[in-house]
């Protein structure tokens, strides 16, 4: 019978000069990749250890490394894994020749044009950020370990009881014997086969999301002569999802607005590099919040992670890193990725569908775009018929695209209200898309607006990066969501503000604002209990602004959250209660000079606060002066607000090319290019606008808004 033992401990890591000892799950990027520099390192890393002789065959196995992996042992090559979010293994049993070997794992994180993700609004950190594991004693007929990472047994479960297995034996013989067993939660066998791909549970208990997350498991065993020589164990559940275009989401026969958020995996000092401690947490925040949806976004997340939604009952769209930049250098790459994740996770009852790509027309749609994205749909139905596709398209694509017409289920990303127009625009954009697509179910897939904490406003708008204004938004956006019938559910952008080394905005460099939830977990922002008034069950009342401790003297307004259909607020000797739902909103509060205590209740729950009156509004409740802002800067800004201290795209290429910190930033991506004197000379006359607009370049105001946001962050010298 097969070993597995966690090979964690000890590693010597190098970066460069540097030069420490580590212990996995680990990434070089928790700090720089986060703000705490202009730039984060993505280059090569080496990890070193001596590895032990094993008996038996031996494989290892990462279950995540960013992005390209080289692996070799006594200085013989081992193999290579191109995907930074997948599990992958190697058999090393014929490198291990003598009792002490020496391992090394090189880990490039650089830009690869063969590799998915390459330009994308999060940090792609580098290292091996998950558990590596040995394996060894496998017998020589075993379940195979070599397709594409899984486990060698899949298993598809249909509501009727019957589960169809399908397992790769590899070295099979005469003789050996399979048996398929499944096991109730109790561990009791209820149904059992043997050489057979068919099993039937009768009368089975449904997995119903949260109502009833009912597991089974399916037990694959391979024996010889009487004996079990291996053995393989999933966890499943009987489960129907469907959709309708005009009706929405169906668990079961039984309707469901599917009520999401969306995450991204890394936290605050930690970057990817966690633990099912971090997990956990996550997911306990976003019960909280009363989602029952998660968009796992935009790549391949932890093998523990999606146990955990199967436990806890979350619907999950997992998808793979195809994500804002088209290429066909990486098709290869991302029909890999996409097997993968399939064939890695297709046991989860949690998942409900598989998503093939995210914002791939923000530089437009080329001439091969269509057939290659048909080509990732298709994919995903061979390797399994059972769950939908979808995509999730961006708001310049059009309504009428190709694009719309691939996958089975549709998302869209709107940042109405943030980027552009104001939040009623998503009410307008609506109608336009159903018109356009009658029979394709639909769903918001992303949208949200930035907020950082210690911003604030008797009178918040758009772009002040208040949490005022984030929860407004918020409010508006679940009231068209919930208006809206046919929209077969929602996910926000994003329950985490997480790491972006490519943002500098709102005074904040590295980071996306847009959680609901800080970075670091340990603060809820007032835009979380819009949710939670709209979501949860949990009784409680909240009232925003609460951070907003020092107000100007005179009438104000004050908002309470709360699933309470009646709230009280008193505040001095202004009292009055209002019967509504979700958000209330209390007019001509008075806040007087000195101390102001505030009180909100509803049912048995109360919220106390107090506010200290002054004569003026204090400065650092907005933002700084001089602070660069993407929502300014996301299509090209107007001349006047650029900062002449700072590179622009009316500064010459050339000039750009020369500045010290251009080429130190550029220097992982081009090599040497940057420094070429030859190159600098030649383009010392040509404005780089003068380039950005030429139309063979084929890019559009967002990226060209990028591009310019970026140089005004680079000061000339």
């Amino acid at each position: 019978m097969k070993k597995i033992e966690l090979f964690n401990t000890g590693w010597t890591f190098r970066k460069q000069d540097e030069k420490q000892i580590v212990d996995l799950p680990h990434t070089w990027n928790a700090l720089d990749g986060q703000g705490a520099a202009p730039t984060y390192y993505r280059g090569v890393c080496t990890y070193t250890k001596i590895i032990g002789k094993y008996p038996g065959k031996v494989y290892i196995e990462f279950n995540g490394v960013n992005s390209k992996c080289d692996v070799s042992i006594n200085g013989h090559a081992v193999g290579t894994h191109m995907g930074g979010y997948s599990t992958f293994r190697f058999d090393i049993t014929d490198f291990l020749s003598s009792p002490k070997n020496f391992i090394e794992v090189a880990v490039d994180n650089r830009s690869n044009k063969y590799i998915y993700p390459d330009s994308a609004d999060f940090t792609f950190y580098g290292g091996i950020y998950r558990d590596v594991k040995i394996i060894y004693d496998v017998p020589d007929v075993h379940f195979c370990l070599d397709d594409c990472g899984s486990s060698g047994v899949y298993v598809t479960p249909k509501i009727n009881g019957d589960v169809y297995v399908k397992s790769i034996i590899s070295n099979y013989i005469t003789g050996v014997q399979v048996l398929y067993e499944v096991l109730d939660k109790s561990g009791k066998v209820v149904a059992s086969a043997g050489n057979k791909t068919r099993l039937h549970v009768n009368d089975p208990i449904l997995w119903n999301g949260m109502e009833n997350p009912y597991l089974y498991t399916l037990r694959a065993s391979l024996s010889m002569n009487g004996e079990v020589i291996d053995t393989v164990e999933k966890k499943f559940g009987f489960r129907e999802v469907k959709f309708d275009p005009d009706k929405g989401c169906f668990l079961n026969g039984k309707h469901i607005k599917l009520k999401g958020v969306s995450r991204h995996q890394d936290r605050e000092g930690l970057g990817n590099a966690l633990t099912i401690k971090e997990h956990e947490e996550d997911l306990k925040l976003i019960k909280e919040v009363g989602a029952n949806s998660l968009r796992l976004a935009h790549y391949q997340q932890a093998e523990e992670f999606y146990s955990l939604c199967d436990e806890m009952g979350f619907l999950v769209w997992a998808e793979v890193p195809v994500i804002s930049r088209f290429s066909a250098n990486r098709q290869e790459n991302a029909l890999s990725q996409l097997e993968e994740l399939i064939k890695q996770n297709m046991h989860h009852a949690s998942i409900f569908c598989w998503g093939v790509e995210n914002e791939i027309t923000i530089q437009g749609e080329s001439g091969n775009i269509v057939p290659s994205i048909q080509e990732l749909n298709d994919l995903a139905h061979a390797l399994d018929p059972s769950r939908p596709t979808t995509c999730a398209q961006v708001t310049m694509c059009g309504v009428e695209s190709k694009l719309n017409q691939i996958t089975d289920i549709m998302g869209y990303n709107h940042y109405y209200g943030w980027y552009m127009k104001t939040v009623d625009g998503i009410d307008e954009w609506l109608p336009k898309y159903k018109a356009a697509n009658p029979n394709q179910p639909l769903c918001l897939s992303e949208y949200g607006a930035e907020a950082v904490l210690g911003y604030y406003s008797d009178d918040p708008a758009q772009g002040d990066y208040s949490e005022g204004y984030q929860a407004k938004f918020h409010e508006h956006y679940l009231n068209t969501i919930n208006n809206t019938e046919w929209l077969w559910g929602s996910y926000v952008w994003n329950m985490f503000d997480f790491g972006s080394a490519m943002r500098n905005e709102g005074g904040v460099r590295g980071r996306n604002n847009k959680g609901l939830v800080t970075f670091d977990r340990k603060t809820k922002k007032d835009a979380f209990y819009v949710y939670k008034a709209f979501w949860s069950d949990e009784k409680f009342v909240h009232l925003e602004g609460s951070r907003y401790q020092y107000r100007t003297v005179g009438e104000k307004t004050f908002r309470v959250d709360s699933n309470y259909a009646k709230v009280t607020l008193k505040c001095g000797d202004y009292e009055k209660t209002i019967t509504g739902s979700h958000v209330f909103v209390f007019e001509g509060v008075p806040i007087k000079e000195g101390e102001n205590t505030v009180v909100v209740t509803a049912g048995k729950s109360k919220e106390t606060v107090v506010f200290e009156g002054v004569a003026e509004y204090p400065r650092e409740y907005s933002l700084p002066d001089g602070c660069t802002s993407m929502v300014r800067n996301w299509f090209l800004p107007k001349r006047e607000e650029m900062d002449p201290t700072c590179f622009s795209v009316d500064d010459t290429i050339g000039d750009i090319l020369a500045n010290p910190d251009v080429q130190g930033m550029a220097k992982s991506m081009l090599g040497g290019l940057v420094s070429n004197k030859l190159l600098i000379a030649a383009t010392k006359k040509i404005k780089l606008s003068t380039v950005l607009n030429l139309k063979v370049l084929g890019l559009n105001d967002e990226i060209k808004g990028m591009v310019s946001d970026f140089l005004q962050t680079v000061k000339k010298q």
